[in-house]
Formats: structure tokens, C-alpha cells, sequence
């Protein structure tokens, strides 16, 4: 049998009402205005034997039950396998999530069933659309974009990867784009306004430069590298989309075209280290809110919850209309909330199991998790990964918060101590980001 492809892509814009997620705590951002269409969009390859689809969408983070209502809707209309089946977001902050963070947006089940819906119903479109294609890979490297907003200087993945199908004429149908780098840059700009950031702007002009062609983003490992921050002004917000469409198209002339288009998927475990909460961190969390919330008290939370719980305290009284004492409520509010939820769980045991998910399309593998996956982490996998090519997809078929390298835990920095946090789960230890490189490059293996 050829080798078959075909994308689907259709609106996911949330009804009013519904808040966007992932700017600050407690901002009720229900959404003002549609600055550009949110999506989900769908790419099947079928080989003849094990067919595959990857699926992303414009949200900020998917939970563990939406990737299975999502799988399990598609494996009932076509032949995916529900293993088979990769569900990942472009972590746009400009959309709503499914699954939820605590305090940082209030989740809609309504919304999370009509976005898995439409998920499915793509990929199932996709499916009755396939035709016979070819796969081309191309890769470049764009360090000069980004930087690691947790470490002067620090490392960046510079990667920049494509999987491009072709029709039977040569045609463009679709696109797989895989970068890392926080999509934010029109957070700033349009708090209230959904968006699909830089992902949705490389999109559109890739749909110039290639009539028909329907891309998707695969969110790289991007848990500590932004755009640069000069980027974020009505006059340059652009420029990193882009540069970076820039650089795919300029590729494409040189991309390689695979002549094994065999398929394979897998989905393994990782067991990831966590470190139980103690007493005493609970109980000054606690102590500190309730102290704060009973005195109106505002003096040197700064250096206290402020340097804990957001990356830039004064970004969360701005957020919060220029309300100083708001802020500082709303953080309380927060520790409060989190050390209820928890103190009932701390009998739990102390790692974490997760899904990680592996793909190969002839040369080029694919592996997936649903952290916030920091860059050591991502380097350590590309020095190690035996495939000539290879994207990174994070956000993917579950959320599991930040997951920090050594570095950040020592420093108990924002993704090492405050995103175990909102996620309502034990902090990750030094042993827990190579715990899950170990386990992707396993899986991966395992298709050779």
C-alpha cells in the first residue's frame, strides 16, 4: 500500500465566558475579543500497517483525561490505535487549558469536551481524506531568537525541524513544525484577547508562501526559554515568526525526502523521583497567607512569596490593575488553597508516573511528554537519540507542570517550587528530569 497523508484543521475559539490561562493568579481572564482563530489541527500518515496522527492544538496545557476522550472517540471511527496517537498544544497563554492549573485560570468542562470533540472530529476527517504522499525532513539551527530565562547566558535548544508531505504532484498538504521557545510574545500585548501567539503567525505564513498547505506546531522544550523580550512591542512582535518562517522555507529546498516511510509508535513509562512536601514548607506557606490575608499586611512579600511564586512580582500587580494589596491577596489566596489540596495527599508515595510517547516516520523520531520539559534535558536526548532526525514534542497527552533540571532544583527556583504547586503534586528532585530522558530514549528504542 502507498503511503498516505492528510490534515484537518478546524476552529476550537472558546464561547464567552471562559478564561484564558496562565498570566497570573486569580485574574478571572475571560476572554474580550478574537485577535486570531484558536485551532485544532490533525495529521495522519498511514504506511499500510501501523498509521499515526499527531494533533495540536491552541491551548495552553491538555490534561491526562482529555488525550483519552480524545484517542478514544478517533479509535472508534478509524483504524488509530489509541497509542497510535499524539495529542500535544502549542502552550499559547492566549487560549483556554484542559485540566487546569490551580489559581491561574478556572477551567470549562464544557469547553474541554467541545475542544476534544473537535480534536477528534479533525483527525477523523484527516482520516477519510488520506491520499498518496511523500515526507521530507529539514532541519536548521536559530539560537539568536531566544534565551534561557532562568540562567544568565544559560543554554537554549537551537533546533528547528520540519516534516513536510507532498501530494502525488508534488503539492504541499502539510507541515510539522517543532521549536522551542514560550509563545508569549502576545501575551503582553492582547492579555485579553485569544491568540495562537507565534505558532498561529509562523501558520499563516506558511499558508502564504504554500497555498493548500495546512501546518501544525509541536512545542518544543521550552519549560525555560522565551523569545527574546525585546520582541514584545506592537512594533517587533512579529519579527520572531517571522524569522523563523523565514528559515523553514529557505530549508525546504534542501530537505530530505524519506524513502523509508515506515510507521511505528510506542507509549512507555517514566517513573519520576518526587520529594514528599515537608510539614514545615506547608506550614509556612499557610502561616505567612493567613498572617498577610488578617493585617492587610504587604511588607517585603517581594522577597518572600513574590520571589516564589512568580518570576517578576511586580508583573503581578500590574496584572492585577496596579493593585498592590490585590496581588498580594490573590497570592495568598493561592497558598491557602494549594496546602488544603494537598495536606490530604501527602501520604502519597514519593515519584510520579507518567506517559511518554515515541514515533518514527523512516528517519525521523518523535518523543513526547507532558511536561514543561527544560533544555539540559532536551540536549541530553539529542547527544544520546540514535535517529538521523528528531523532534521534541513537550505539552503533550497529559501536564505535569515544569519539569527542572538540576540546576533549577538546587536553586528552588519558580519551575522547581512553585509549578509542583498549581499542579498539586510533590516537587521533582535532581533524578527526575534524566528519570525522563532515560525513559523517552527507551521508548524510542524500542521502534528500531
Amino acid at each position: 500500500m502507498a503511503f498516505t497523508a492528510a490534515a484537518t484543521r478546524v476552529t476550537i475559539n472558546p464561547p464567552p465566558g471562559v478564561e484564558l490561562t496562565g498570566w497570573g493568579y486569580y485574574l478571572a481572564r475571560c476572554w474580550q475579543d478574537v485577535l486570531d482563530d484558536i485551532h485544532a489541527t490533525a495529521l495522519v500518515l498511514d504506511d499500510g500497517h501501523h498509521p499515526l496522527a499527531i494533533i495540536s492544538l491552541d491551548m495552553m496545557v491538555i490534561s491526562r483525561d482529555f488525550t483519552r476522550s480524545v484517542r478514544e472517540q478517533i479509535a472508534a471511527a478509524t483504524d488509530l490505535a489509541p497509542d497510535s496517537i499524539l495529542v500535544s498544544c502549542t502552550h499559547t497563554h492566549n487560549g483556554p487549558a484542559s485540566g487546569g492549573l490551580l489559581g491561574v485560570g478556572q477551567v470549562d468542562p464544557d469547553y474541554e469536551a467541545f475542544a476534544a470533540r473537535q480534536a477528534a472530529a479533525a483527525t477523523i476527517d484527516a482520516w477519510n481524506r488520506r491520499v498518496p504522499a511523500t515526507a521530507h525532513v529539514a532541519a536548521t539551527n536559530r539560537a539568536d531568537l531566544t534565551f534561557n530565562r532562568t540562567r544568565e547566558n544559560g543554554p537554549v535548544d537551537p533546533t528547528l525541524t520540519t516534516l513536510r508531505l507532498d501530494d502525488a504532484a508534488g503539492n504541499p498538504l502539510a507541515m510539522v513544525v517543532n521549536f522551542q521557545a514560550h509563545p508569549t510574545v502576545l501575551t503582553k500585548l492582547h492579555p485579553y484577547s485569544v491568540s495562537r501567539d507565534t505558532p498561529g503567525l509562523i501558520a499563516d505564513r506558511l499558508e502564504q508562501q504554500y497555498p493548500g498547505i495546512i501546518p501544525l506546531y509541536l512545542q518544543g522544550a521550552c519549560g525555560d526559554v522565551n523569545f527574546h523580550r525585546y520582541f514584545v512591542s506592537p512594533d517587533r512582535c512579529h519579527e520572531p515568526a517571522r524569522e523563523l518562517a523565514g528559515s523553514i522555507i529557505g530549508m525546504q529546498e534542501s530537505a530530505n525526502r524519506l524513502d523509508n516511510t515506515s510507521l511505528a509508535t510506542a507509549v512507555g513509562t517514566a517513573r519520576l523521583p518526587t520529594r514528599r512536601w515537608t510539614d514545615d514548607e506547608i506550614e509556612s506557606d499557610r502561616s505567612e497567607a493567613l498572617h498577610r490575608l488578617e493585617h492587610h499586611d504587604i511588607t517585603g512579600w517581594r522577597d518572600t512569596i513574590g520571589r516564589v511564586m512568580t518570576n517578576n512580582p511586580d508583573d503581578m500587580i500590574r496584572r492585577h490593575g496596579g493593585d498592590e494589596w490585590k496581588a498580594v491577596a490573590a497570592m495568598c489566596r493561592f497558598n491557602i488553597e494549594w496546602t488544603d489540596r494537598m495536606i490530604p495527599l501527602l501520604d502519597q508515595p514519593e515519584w510520579l508516573d507518567v506517559d511518554v510517547q515515541a514515533m518514527r516516520i523512516g528517519d525521523l523520531g518523535i518523543v513526547a511528554n507532558g511536561s514543561e520539559f527544560f533544555t539540559t534535558l532536551a540536549l541530553d536526548i539529542r547527544e544520546r537519540v540514535d535517529v538521523p532526525h528528531l523532534m521534541i514534542s513537550a505539552y503533550s497527552n497529559e501536564r505535569i507542570g515544569y519539569l527542572p533540571d538540576a540546576h533549577d532544583v538546587q536553586a528552588r527556583t519558580y519551575a522547581a517550587w512553585q509549578s509542583p504547586k498549581y499542579c498539586i503534586q510533590f516537587p521533582f528532585t535532581e533524578q527526575s528530569g534524566p528519570a525522563m530522558c532515560d525513559a523517552m530514549l527507551k521508548t524510542l528504542a524500542t521502534l528500531d
